[in-house]
């Protein structure tokens, strides 16, 4: 009899059974937490990069109107625009002082590249006295070309880029007129 107890084990092999079982259950749920865990950092993630994206494509600038062209002596001196937010844009800083400027106009044609040039922003209408470009304002920038090393002269094609500090760079392409005057509209 005492042979009989010692050779039946079930009860051994069950108790066996739900201990490998509770640590299968343990460690699929420390698989699940890491998983889950790794998945919400990597959305958050995704969220930022989807985000800057937007911010980077998105022009937060437009041009409004015209884009005049002033010269003398058969050649364009200055370019004349006005600018103001896009709906919902964040504001931007149109300081002209060189030693502060962060909006880099640039100029291209079939013969050159300059970038930075100088430019001059008056304000059109109401502003509150500061250098952003806020809703509801209004800025004829004035680009000066004389840093060009070709001028601007007749039947030409060019290209501005205006490069804010973030956001999408906004391109105005125009052709000049056969015969340069005194003030004439770019279209």
């Amino acid at each position: 009899m005492f042979n009989k107890l010692h050779k039946n084990e079930s009860g051994i092999t069950a108790l066996e059974t739900a201990i490998i079982l509770i640590a299968f259950i343990v460690v699929a749920a420390v698989f699940a937490f890491t998983i889950l865990s790794a998945g919400s950092a990597s959305t958050e993630k995704g969220q930022q990069a989807i985000n800057a994206g937007l911010e980077q494509v998105q022009s937060s600038m437009t041009i409004k109107g015209d884009v005049i062209g002033t010269g003398l002596a058969g050649n364009v001196d200055n370019v004349v625009f006005t600018m103001a937010l896009v709906s919902g844009g964040e504001p931007v800083n149109l300081d002209s002082a060189a030693a502060s400027r962060v909006v880099i106009m640039s100029y291209r044609d079939g013969t050159q590249f300059v970038n930075d040039l100088n430019y001059v922003v008056a304000w059109v209408g109401s502003n509150d006295g500061d250098v952003l470009l806020e809703g509801n304002e209004l800025a004829e920038v004035t680009v000066s070309l004389a840093g060009l090393t070709t001028p601007l002269g007749p039947n030409t094609n060019f290209t501005f880029e205006i490069k804010p500090p973030t956001g999408a760079v906004l391109k105005i392409e125009r052709d000049t007129p056969a015969a340069i005057e005194a003030v004439m509209d770019l279209n």
